[in-house]
Order: C-alpha cells, then sequence, then structure tokens
C-alpha cells in the first residue's frame, strides 16, 4: 500500500468530505483537497498545478480553495483563486495553516484537515457568503495524485 492509500482510511476520507460539505453550506466557496506522496517541483507550484488541473480555476466567483498535502515531504499548501485573493486581506489563511500544521505536528493528519477545512469554510463566508441560487460547481470528494 503506497503512503497516500495509508494515508486515511476510508472512513476518515468520508469524514473530511463531510467537513468540505459543512463548511460550504454556508458559503459559495468551493473546497477542495488533494492529496499525492511528493511534490517533486516547490509545493506552491504544484499546488497551482493542481488546482488548474481539478479545474478548480473554472468557479463563477473564481472562489475555490485547495488544501495540498504531499506526504512523504510533510508538507501542505492552501491555495486560494484569484476572486479570493482580491477579496481578503494579507495574511488571511495564516490561523487555517496554524491550525492545520498543529494537528499535523500531532500526527493527526484526518483532524488537522477537517478543522482546516472547517476554518476556511468559516473564512470564506465572510467574503463569499451563500445565497439561495449558489450551486455547487466542483466535486466535494478528495483527489489523490
Amino acid at each position: 500500500m503506497s503512503k497516500v492509500e495509508a494515508f486515511l482510511s476510508f472512513e476518515e476520507e468520508q469524514e473530511i468530505v463531510n467537513a468540505i460539505l459543512e463548511a460550504e453550506k454556508n458559503t459559495s466557496g468551493e473546497i477542495r483537497v488533494h492529496i499525492e506522496a511528493s511534490a517533486k517541483i516547490d509545493h506552491f507550484s504544484r499546488a497551482q498545478q493542481v488546482f488548474h488541473f481539478l479545474k478548480m480555476d473554472n468557479t463563477k466567483d473564481e472562489n475555490g480553495v485547495l488544501i495540498y498535502v504531499a506526504v512523504e515531504d510533510k508538507k501542505f499548501v492552501i491555495y486560494g483563486d484569484k476572486g479570493v485573493d482580491k477579496a481578503v486581506p494579507r495574511g488571511f489563511w495564516d490561523n487555517t495553516k496554524e491550525v492545520i500544521s498543529k494537528r499535523f505536528k500531532e500526527g493527526d493528519f484526518k483532524q488537522g484537515i477537517i478543522e482546516g477545512v472547517l476554518k476556511a469554510g468559516k473564512e470564506l463566508e465572510a467574503h463569499f457568503p451563500w445565497n439561495h441560487n449558489d450551486t455547487n460547481e466542483l466535486s466535494d470528494a478528495i483527489s489523490k495524485g
């Protein structure tokens, strides 16, 4: 079994998907999680590539957010689309990064991702509130590379 497959159990993945659904209830923002073994390039650049590959840059309000995790590298990136970058202040993701980082250091990867997803949803809600004609534009499933 690869490190990516062993990183989270099926049940843990479902808990993360449920957290994504919960986080997106109050925001038009779109949150995805991508997990792979190693970036092979700098992690921010890889997160950008994955963001584009997952077509996260095709949302109506450019408000997609990717939580990218490179398991073997022990690194993660929170990457937001252009609309998010335009709407939020500098250092916007710092609190979310701290939440994830704290749990990762404790070895509780599932909880780190869940808390990060929920925090991201809360952060997005202030700038991209949900309204009655919002549609879920992206899959909520965890993608793997």
